[in-house]
């Protein structure tokens, strides 16, 4: 099994001072790695037929909506599954929200909570780009808080550290992510991008409310 994982939005509280209203972590995975495989072929060919370069990074916030439509539409039909965590910041109370890294983990934490019941021994690919000290302790945070130390239950094995410009199902998680993300907005195409995969959709928690 293979899980993929990305963020939307940011983890300040400084909200009135550009810190986005929702933070937002989506869990991708694959049962099957073939699948996986063929997931990411299809994204390569896709580069090809849209006439983008074979190294292009497709990010959500930073490609059009015919091109988000593609790439969702050209995905679809592939055997994923994905889990989202949306926090609405506005609502969070605690002192402990307010440092940046320990709110990421913990929402991490609360995304791989929910999908539990679907992992097993799962590989989870994380994007190395950004502090890789601090992606490492979120691997190390995920195994502690996922695994069942006192039974056989492993349902995170390896933790690897990638780049999503050399990686298209991170580059799938980010899309998925950005489609969750949007649908919160309220931008005339809110709900165009997260309706194309519903059919992948596991579970979205909002939280909290």
């Amino acid at each position: 099994m293979l899980v993929f994982i990305d963020e939307s939005g940011d983890p300040g509280l400084k909200l009135e001072s550009g810190s986005t209203d929702y933070f937002i972590v989506t869990l991708v995975a694959f049962e099957e790695n073939e699948e996986a495989l063929a997931t990411d072929q299809r994204i390569q060919l896709l580069k090809r037929e849209i006439n983008f370069s074979p190294e292009f990074e497709f990010h959500f916030n930073k490609v059009k909506g015919a091109y988000r439509e593609a790439f969702l539409s050209a995905v679809a039909g592939f055997g994923w599954f994905y889990f989202s965590m949306v926090i609405n910041k506005r609502k969070l109370t605690g002192a402990g929200f307010k440092f940046k890294e320990s709110f990421y983990k913990y929402a991490c934490g609360l995304v791989f909570e929910n999908a539990k019941p679907y992992l097993d021994n799962a590989t989870v690919v994380i994007d190395g780009s950004g502090s890789r000290e601090f992606r490492r302790e979120l691997g190390t945070y995920l195994r502690k808080r996922i695994n069942d130390q006192k039974g056989d239950s492993r349902f995170i094995g390896k933790i690897k550290l990638q780049d999503s410009h050399s990686n298209n199902l991170l580059q799938l998680a980010d899309m998925v992510c950005g489609a969750v993300a949007r649908s919160y907005n309220q931008k005339e195409d809110a709900e165009t991008y997260r309706r194309l995969i519903a059919h992948r959709e596991i579970y979205v928690q909002f939280w909290p409310k």
